[in-house]
Protein backbone atom coordinates (compact mmCIF):
# COMPACT_ATOMS: atom_id res chain seq x y z
CA UNK A 1 0.00 0.00 0.00
CA UNK A 2 1.33 3.42 -0.86
CA UNK A 3 0.73 6.65 1.03
CA UNK A 4 -1.74 7.86 -1.56
CA UNK A 5 -4.08 4.95 -0.92
CA UNK A 6 -3.95 5.52 2.85
CA UNK A 7 -4.99 9.13 2.25
CA UNK A 8 -7.80 7.90 -0.03
CA UNK A 9 -9.04 5.41 2.55
CA UNK A 10 -9.13 8.10 5.25
CA UNK A 11 -10.80 10.59 2.93
CA UNK A 12 -13.55 8.14 1.94
CA UNK A 13 -14.19 7.26 5.58
CA UNK A 14 -14.32 10.94 6.59
CA UNK A 15 -16.81 11.66 3.82
CA UNK A 16 -18.99 8.69 4.79
CA UNK A 17 -18.95 9.64 8.48
CA UNK A 18 -19.85 13.24 7.64
CA UNK A 19 -22.87 12.00 5.69
CA UNK A 20 -23.87 9.77 8.60
CA UNK A 21 -23.67 12.79 10.92
CA UNK A 22 -25.86 14.80 8.52
CA UNK A 23 -28.47 12.03 8.48
CA UNK A 24 -28.42 11.72 12.28
CA UNK A 25 -28.89 15.46 12.69
CA UNK A 26 -31.81 15.30 10.23
CA UNK A 27 -33.35 12.49 12.28
CA UNK A 28 -33.02 14.49 15.50
CA UNK A 29 -34.42 17.63 13.88
CA UNK A 30 -37.48 15.72 12.65
CA UNK A 31 -38.15 13.70 15.82
CA UNK A 32 -41.50 15.48 16.29
CA UNK A 33 -42.47 16.00 12.63
CA UNK A 34 -45.90 14.54 11.97
CA UNK A 35 -46.21 16.02 8.48
CA UNK A 36 -43.04 15.07 6.62
CA UNK A 37 -44.92 14.40 3.41
CA UNK A 38 -48.43 14.04 2.06
CA UNK A 39 -49.57 10.79 0.46
CA UNK A 40 -53.08 10.56 -1.02
CA UNK A 41 -54.09 13.76 0.78
CA UNK A 42 -53.01 12.42 4.17
CA UNK A 43 -50.03 13.67 6.21
CA UNK A 44 -47.32 11.05 6.76
CA UNK A 45 -44.91 11.31 9.71
CA UNK A 46 -41.16 11.45 9.23
CA UNK A 47 -39.38 8.08 9.17
CA UNK A 48 -35.90 7.62 10.59
CA UNK A 49 -33.20 7.44 7.92
CA UNK A 50 -30.19 5.11 8.00
CA UNK A 51 -26.93 5.20 6.03
CA UNK A 52 -25.76 1.90 4.54
CA UNK A 53 -22.00 1.70 3.93
CA UNK A 54 -20.04 -0.83 1.89
CA UNK A 55 -16.48 -1.48 0.87
CA UNK A 56 -15.41 0.63 -2.11
CA UNK A 57 -14.00 -2.39 -3.89
CA UNK A 58 -15.11 -5.89 -4.77
CA UNK A 59 -14.03 -9.02 -2.89
CA UNK A 60 -13.26 -10.76 -6.20
CA UNK A 61 -9.50 -11.37 -6.58
CA UNK A 62 -9.42 -10.33 -10.24
CA UNK A 63 -11.20 -7.06 -9.47
CA UNK A 64 -8.83 -6.28 -6.59
CA UNK A 65 -5.78 -7.06 -8.75
CA UNK A 66 -7.04 -4.87 -11.59
CA UNK A 67 -7.83 -2.11 -9.14
CA UNK A 68 -4.32 -2.23 -7.67
CA UNK A 69 -2.71 -2.32 -11.10
CA UNK A 70 -4.75 0.65 -12.32
CA UNK A 71 -4.56 2.76 -9.15
CA UNK A 72 -8.15 2.12 -8.11
CA UNK A 73 -9.69 3.36 -4.92
CA UNK A 74 -10.10 1.63 -1.60
CA UNK A 75 -12.03 2.54 1.45
CA UNK A 76 -15.72 2.88 2.07
CA UNK A 77 -18.62 4.27 0.10
CA UNK A 78 -22.27 4.96 0.77
CA UNK A 79 -24.44 2.28 -0.76
CA UNK A 80 -27.78 3.86 0.14
CA UNK A 81 -29.76 5.99 2.53
CA UNK A 82 -32.74 3.92 3.62
CA UNK A 83 -35.80 4.49 5.77
CA UNK A 84 -36.19 2.60 9.03
CA UNK A 85 -39.20 0.31 8.72
CA UNK A 86 -39.88 0.07 12.46
CA UNK A 87 -43.43 1.06 13.42
CA UNK A 88 -44.40 4.65 14.11
CA UNK A 89 -45.18 5.56 17.74
CA UNK A 90 -48.87 6.15 18.47
CA UNK A 91 -49.47 8.93 21.01
CA UNK A 92 -52.92 9.70 22.38
CA UNK A 93 -53.63 13.38 21.74
CA UNK A 94 -57.17 13.96 20.40
CA UNK A 95 -56.65 17.73 20.16
CA UNK A 96 -53.75 17.40 17.69
CA UNK A 97 -54.67 18.31 14.09
CA UNK A 98 -53.12 15.06 12.79
CA UNK A 99 -55.02 12.80 15.23
CA UNK A 100 -57.00 9.94 13.74
CA UNK A 101 -60.65 9.15 14.60
CA UNK A 102 -59.50 7.36 17.78
CA UNK A 103 -57.46 10.37 18.96
CA UNK A 104 -54.02 8.91 18.21
CA UNK A 105 -51.25 10.82 16.50
CA UNK A 106 -48.54 8.74 14.86
CA UNK A 107 -45.17 10.18 15.75
CA UNK A 108 -41.87 9.49 13.91
CA UNK A 109 -39.94 6.32 14.76
CA UNK A 110 -36.93 8.38 15.86
CA UNK A 111 -35.46 7.49 19.25
CA UNK A 112 -33.25 10.34 20.46
CA UNK A 113 -31.19 7.95 22.62
CA UNK A 114 -30.35 5.76 19.61
CA UNK A 115 -29.47 8.84 17.60
CA UNK A 116 -27.13 10.13 20.32
CA UNK A 117 -25.39 6.74 20.55
CA UNK A 118 -25.00 6.71 16.76
CA UNK A 119 -23.66 10.27 16.91
CA UNK A 120 -21.02 9.23 19.46
CA UNK A 121 -20.04 6.31 17.25
CA UNK A 122 -19.72 8.57 14.21
CA UNK A 123 -17.70 11.10 16.18
CA UNK A 124 -15.27 8.44 17.41
CA UNK A 125 -14.89 6.99 13.93
CA UNK A 126 -14.30 10.44 12.45
CA UNK A 127 -11.65 11.17 15.10
CA UNK A 128 -9.94 7.83 14.43
CA UNK A 129 -9.78 8.58 10.70
CA UNK A 130 -8.39 12.08 11.31
CA UNK A 131 -5.73 10.50 13.55
CA UNK A 132 -4.85 8.00 10.80
CA UNK A 133 -4.67 10.81 8.25
CA UNK A 134 -2.34 12.81 10.50
CA UNK A 135 -0.16 9.74 11.12
CA UNK A 136 0.13 9.12 7.37
CA UNK A 137 1.01 12.77 6.83
CA UNK A 138 3.69 12.56 9.53
CA UNK A 139 5.17 9.44 7.88
CA UNK A 140 5.32 11.19 4.52
CA UNK A 141 7.02 14.18 6.14
CA UNK A 142 9.60 11.96 7.84
CA UNK A 143 10.24 10.07 4.60
CA UNK A 144 10.88 13.35 2.80
CA UNK A 145 13.27 14.43 5.55
CA UNK A 146 15.37 11.31 4.95
CA UNK A 147 16.17 12.57 1.45
CA UNK A 148 17.71 15.80 2.71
Amino acid sequence: MNFGSSFGISASALTAQRLRMDVISSNIANAETTRASVVDGKAVPYRRKLVVLEAAQSNNFADILNSKMNGGTQGVKVQAITEDTSPLKPVYNPSHPDADQNGYVYMPNVDITKEMVDMLSVSRSYDANVTMLNASKAMVTKALEIGR
